[in-house]
């Protein structure tokens, strides 16, 4: 028995609950996860997102990359996603054993992603139900999804961005858009969609939000039958009670990103799950160290914090003496032609007394000062780079044009490809970026996860139907 008033969808052909698993990207969701949380009777989501691929003996293919030149290694990092979300999503078809439905969930920002997607879905057909995919404006999503005959589920972070979409391109291909998936952006895990309007310390109430896109979508014709999925912060569906069953939101889903983390099919490490059983409210910080330039949603551990710290050992440059830059900065850069305030020149002598003793630069006419440990390690970092996505302000490669930004080489960020890899493949999670959403701390305030209990996919689902 559901709790009150929660009923099966009808999605790709079948009734499913509307429950669906977020998808989370680089291997921290995968067939397993997803497999099992459609055999529960939901929608399991695939992440096809730098998703592992396996030899002939089943064992994981480690993603490393011996070309000498980025595009050579962007080009390996496309056949190594295409390879391993293909299969992925033949896994998880088979757990699923024709129950629930399978997803797949790409970021629109990421490198080559026009190409993964396709690539996946030329390989794949009969088993992906749907694709949900943000980060950024994914105008051919809608087309793409065409081409293939699947369903497509945007996902924006307000009424704006998905009329810009809808106006734009959707409306042509309207009968395959299966849902809007609303992802708050105070509330969600991964990358947000805060606009330059949005204050990042002001988290606004997701009701009118959603309000506003169900007025916006019945504004462009689209029926109530259209769900609108709520993604981040959704823990308990009694919290949730008004929404369900509700005139003025139309039919509304849930998505889960953070809780199926802490399962026994979830595929990310005992220490990373050890460690979301510890979070206190709070401990998830919403920043913009991210090399996408997108605000990010993760859990504030000492990898995250040195990324803060680094940017607060940071002073701004002239070339010249304007202003109140009125010395040289004599410490940390070779040189002459860097004016600062006195101020912040004593600054920089103490972090270099303390070992900090080199400056970078960044492309917003400041220095960072860090160790020659840290230098060399960001240095060799951004020389290693994949591509992995569309724009990099860490490295400042593009997919594109001349495979160049055009922009400095930003030091404040970090390769986000490696430490996702790494952290997902049993790396220490204090040295590496631990997504999760801002709900995390709940994991050690509810009673289900006490004792140390883990529950599998399908004992989670089942006590999500019952409210709790």
């Amino acid at each position: 028995m559901a709790f009150k008033g929660l009923t099966p969808i009808t999605y790709g052909g079948r009734e499913v609950w509307p429950l669906i698993e977020g998808g989370k990207g680089v291997s921290a969701t995968n067939h397993m996860s997803s497999g099992a949380w459609a055999a529960a009777g939901g929608i399991g989501t695939v992440s096809a997102v730098n998703a592992d691929s396996y030899d002939a003996e089943g064992k994981i293919i480690p993603q490393i990359y011996h070309q000498l030149t980025r595009l050579e290694r962007h080009e390996q990092l496309i056949r190594y996603a295409i390879d391993g979300a293909v299969a992925q999503v033949k896994r998880a078809y088979d757990i699923a054993s024709g129950s629930g439905a399978i997803n797949i969930n790409v970021l629109w920002e990421m490198g080559g992603a026009q190409r993964v997607l396709e690539g996946v879905l030329e390989k794949t057909r009969g088993l992906v139900t749907g694709v949900t995919c943000g980060a950024g404006m994914p105008y051919r999503l809608a087309e793409i999804a065409a081409r293939f005959n699947v369903n497509y589920l945007p996902i924006i972070s307000s009424a704006r961005a998905f009329r810009a979409l809808w106006k734009r391109s959707y409306n042509k291909v309207a009968d395959l858009m299966a849902a809007v998936v609303y992802e708050d952006p105070w509330l969600a895990g991964g990358h947000n969609g805060l606009s330059n309007a949005e204050d990042p310390e002001k988290p606004e109430d997701p009701y009118p939000r959603v309000q506003a896109l169900r007025a916006t979508m019945r504004e462009e014709g689209i029926s109530d039958t259209v769900p609108i999925i709520m993604a981040g912060g959704v823990w308990y569906l009694r919290e949730w009670d008004h929404w369900i069953d509700n005139a003025e939101l139309g039919q509304i889903a849930f998505q889960y990103g953070t809780r199926p983390l802490l399962t026994e099919e979830s595929p990310i490490p005992e220490g990373w799950k050890e460690a979301l059983r510890h979070l206190e409210e709070g401990d998830v910080l919403l920043h913009r160290f991210s090399p996408t330039g997108f605000y990010s949603s993760a859990v504030r551990n000492p990898f995250l914090r040195s990324l803060e710290a680094r940017s607060e050992r940071q002073i701004p440059y002239s070339r010249v003496p304007a202003g109140e830059h009125t010395v040289q900065l004599d410490v940390g850069v070779k040189g002459k032609n860097f004016w600062v305030t006195p101020k912040d020149r004593d600054r920089a002598r103490g972090w270099v007394a303390e070992g900090r003793t080199e400056a970078l630069k960044t492309p917003d006419d400041t220095v960072v000062f860090v160790s020659q440990d840290e230098r060399k390690q960001i240095r060799e970092d951004q020389a290693a780079c994949m591509g992995c996505l569309s724009h990099c302000g860490f490295s400042s490669w593009k997919d594109h044009d001349d495979n160049s930004t055009g922009r400095l080489a930003d030091p404040r960020s970090f390769c986000i490809q490696k430490t996702l890899q790494d952290i997902a493949h049993g790396a220490p999670v204090e040295e590496n970026l631990m997504f999760a959403g801002h709900a995390a701390f709940r994991f050690k305030q509810d009673p289900f996860y006490s004792n140390n209990f883990t529950p599998t996919v399908k004992q989670l689902v089942d006590r999500i139907l019952t409210g709790d």
